[in-house]
């Protein structure tokens, strides 16, 4: 079996950890920064996980299952896309972490998320992309509720 890898992308987000959790882990929120990607989850360990959604005139459901679940510093789970192209197998999830911490003053969110078991370069290269965008969107919606005009 060959080496998978691993895609890596952080962000800094100007609004505090809880915040930035609520918008991980609500369904309203996450369509707006995820490409309006409706999430079915009842947010436990051990629990499903599904995104559904249309993609260019496409509709998919990705699924998985959640493996923890920390309030305001971790959400991991197993992952797989229908639109990836691979088949639904066990070897073919990836595991999919969200890491977040706050500042000192809990103005600012360092949230890292990684995505194993990708199986090329290529592939990791669209999903740093991939997680480039949604960060970015990500921090747009909260930054925006939370700027204040000096």
């Amino acid at each position: 079996m060959k080496n998978k890898l691993t895609a890596r992308v952080s962000a800094n987000i100007n609004a505090p950890v809880s915040k930035v959790w609520e918008a991980l882990t609500k369904p309203e929120l996450i369509k707006q920064y995820l490409f309006g990607t409706d999430t079915i989850s009842g947010w436990k360990a051990g629990g499903p996980i599904i995104f559904k959604g249309e993609w260019e005139g496409k509709p998919y459901m990705d699924k998985g299952t959640i493996i923890a679940i920390e309030p305001n510093k971790l959400f991991h789970y197993r992952y797989w896309s229908s639109m990836s192209g691979i088949e639904d197998k066990p070897e073919n999830y990836s595991n999919v972490t969200y890491e977040l911490s706050e500042d000192i003053n809990d103005k600012s969110t360092a949230l890292t998320v990684t995505q194993d078991n990708i199986p090329d370069e290529t592939i990791k290269e669209n999903a740093e992309q991939n997680w480039r965008i949604i960060l970015g969107n990500l921090q747009r919606l909260l930054e925006k509720e939370t700027i204040k005009p000096s």
